[in-house]
């Protein structure tokens, strides 16, 4: 018997001492939690009308790139008005994007008619309505038409330009 009680009374002394380091550890200080400021980095580059899949991702990654500049910007410009040192990015994430065209004679939208980048998560975006055409008035008698000189200003006026907008959500360490 006193054979069995010993190797009892160790196990039980182990046993208290193992819960006393336990509240030990549990009591001790904790690491202070990193300090991050987070920014969205914002962009938009132009894209041709009638892009190709290649043309479009190379836009897109620029735009990207772009974006990222910005929001490192927007993070240098916050971490220093709280007298801060901007750190190492902790994440990114990327934010979509968008095509939008503008010019045609009536609207001033015009559809994009090349090939859609991987946006990657889509957003939101409102299209614009385009304008309804005025319905004819004319009664009566044809009208005669006349051939009008074209102007070359006029056309270039009415030229499509196409812009690619993208966003990126990034997370830096401050100090």
């Amino acid at each position: 018997m006193r054979r069995a009680i010993a190797p009892l009374i160790a196990v039980a002394a182990g046993l208290v001492a193992a819960n006393m380091i336990g509240v030990a550890a549990a009591e001790a200080p904790t690491t202070t939690p990193v300090r991050t400021v987070s920014v969205q980095g914002v962009a938009t580059v132009p894209i041709a009308q009638g892009a190709n899949l290649a043309t479009a991702t190379a836009a897109y990654r620029q735009g990207m790139a772009v974006a990222v500049a910005d929001g490192q910007s927007k993070a240098e410009f916050l971490a220093g008005k709280v007298g801060a040192t901007l750190g190492s990015v902790q994440s990114i994430a990327e934010g979509g994007g968008s095509i939008g065209c503008t010019g045609g004679e009536e609207s001033g939208y015009v559809e994009y008619q090349g090939e859609q980048p991987d946006f990657g998560s889509p957003t939101e975006s409102v299209t614009p309505l385009r304008a309804a055409a005025a319905p004819s008035t004319s009664v009566g008698k044809p009208t005669v038409k006349h051939r009008k000189k074209k102007h070359p200003a006029a056309k270039t006026a009415s030229a499509t330009a196409c812009t690619l907008s993208t966003q990126v959500s990034l997370v830096f360490v401050i100090a």
